[in-house]
């Protein structure tokens, strides 16, 4: 039943992100990366976990070149398929990338580092729906659920205004997020 929801929600996100022109995409995208730079969070971070967004996702390209700017650093999730793990590495440029399955871009390894999950003081989970509890509807990997079980810094979302729910439905092994940002509104989970 769990499945069918979210998958029926994955279904409805897709379709209307799917609507989104260039024009809206990038003004859009622009906004939260702004809300971003604000939140605290992001302003004491050293470290920033974040994937590399592909359309229509929240563009993380500006947000990776932002990071660069202010001397953070940036690390990006390889997974590792047979245990489902994330695995996230330095990366210096966008030159460090390769594209691996489903067109996604991963850090090369030959070029890249990997980090502990400790010195990341900041990730910016992905994902395709959310609600005002943190909770979030992904690309159906449980990736991320798996990184956050373990994972004791800062962890907050980046949506379009779209991509929001009153309720998702929730397994056990699903771990909220602290903080959403859209394009008009920073939410606090369960404030």
């Amino acid at each position: 039943m769990f499945m069918n929801r979210k998958n029926e929600i994955r279904k409805i996100v897709k379709e209307q992100l799917a609507i989104l022109n260039k024009p809206l995409y990038e003004d859009k995208s622009y906004r939260i990366a702004t809300q971003l730079y604000q939140d605290r969070s992001w302003r004491a971070a050293k470290t920033i976990g974040v994937t590399i967004s592909n359309f229509p996702e929240v563009d993380t390209y500006q947000i990776i070149r932002k990071a660069w700017e202010l001397g953070k650093r940036v690390v990006v999730p390889k997974c590792i398929p047979a245990q489902k793990q994330l695995i996230f590495r330095t990366i210096e440029s966008f030159t460090d990338l390769e594209t691996v399955f489903f067109g996604l871009y991963e850090p090369v390894e030959e070029l890249t580092t990997a980090v502990d999950a400790e010195s990341i003081d900041l990730v910016i989970v992905p994902g395709l729906a959310f609600d005002r509890s943190g909770f979030r509807i992904g690309f159906g990997g449980g990736y991320y659920d798996r990184f956050l079980a373990d994972y004791h810094g800062g962890a907050i979302s980046l949506a379009f205004q779209a991509q929001l729910f009153e309720e998702l439905p929730v397994e056990e092994h699903d771990i909220p997020v602290a903080k959403i940002i859209t394009e008009t509104a920073v939410i606090v989970a369960d404030e």
